[in-house]
């Protein structure tokens, strides 16, 4: 699997070379401005990209843009945007043409291996992968007046929260230690719930969730 990773801090950019390689990825191009990630992402076409959000020469959100432009001489091209804190306006912006293939994550999730990687390969196939702080400020923003969200068990709005950062139903069954056939149930009643419309596709059915959450933003 080819990837283009655009990062600036050393540590961090030799890091994530090293562990990516580790795990059998072929790093197609490491850069660490803006105008490179934008020519290796046309050049190269990866399968995925791993991209700092803030690059030079700007420092402000030069990396997300440059993903954001491939995205659309690319629809579907598969992108990770890496941030040291939670910005909603960033996770939105990704998420705004309906498509998968995009995933947010903090900076500190690169330190559990497994956990990283496991975005980077989910995000390459099309899927999802939101930090779950980002999920955690959704929620927090619609809980106090959403009656929807009100009516969720706990169990199910774990359930729910587990879904919106791009996990399939046996990854959640593994996760809680319950079986999937009991997720399954949990998650109809959540659509059910919430008024979804119920998908066997897991990378639809998590756009669906982040949207109802998002919404009225």
């Amino acid at each position: 699997m080819r990837v283009v990773l655009a990062e600036d801090l050393f540590l961090l950019h030799d890091g994530l070379v090293r562990l990516l390689e580790a795990y059998d990825f072929e790093i197609a191009a490491a850069v660490e401005t803006g105008p490179e990630l934008s020519r290796a992402l046309a050049e190269l076409e990866p399968d995925v990209a791993v991209v700092d959000v803030r690059l030079p020469p700007t420092h402000t959100d030069e990396g997300l843009q440059c993903a954001l432009e491939a995205r659309r001489r690319k629809p579907g091209l598969p992108v990770l945007v890496l941030s040291q804190h939670v910005e909603q306006l960033y996770a939105r912006e990704l998420l705004a043409d309906g498509s998968g293939g995009v995933g947010y994550l903090l900076k500190d999730r690169v330190f559990d291996a497994d956990q990283f990687v496991d975005a980077v390969r989910r995000v390459a196939a099309g899927g999802t992968a939101m930090d779950p702080q980002v999920i955690q400020q959704l929620l927090s923003r619609r809980a106090a007046d959403d009656q929807p969200l009100a009516r969720l068990t706990p169990r199910e709005t774990e359930v729910l929260e587990l879904m919106a950062q791009g996990r399939s139903n046996a990854a959640i069954a593994e996760r809680l230690v319950v079986t999937e056939r009991a997720i399954a149930k949990h998650t109809a009643n959540i659509f059910a719930k919430l008024g979804l419309e119920v998908s066997d596709d897991d990378n639809r059915r998590v756009l669906a969730v982040l949207a109802y959450l998002d919404h009225g933003r």
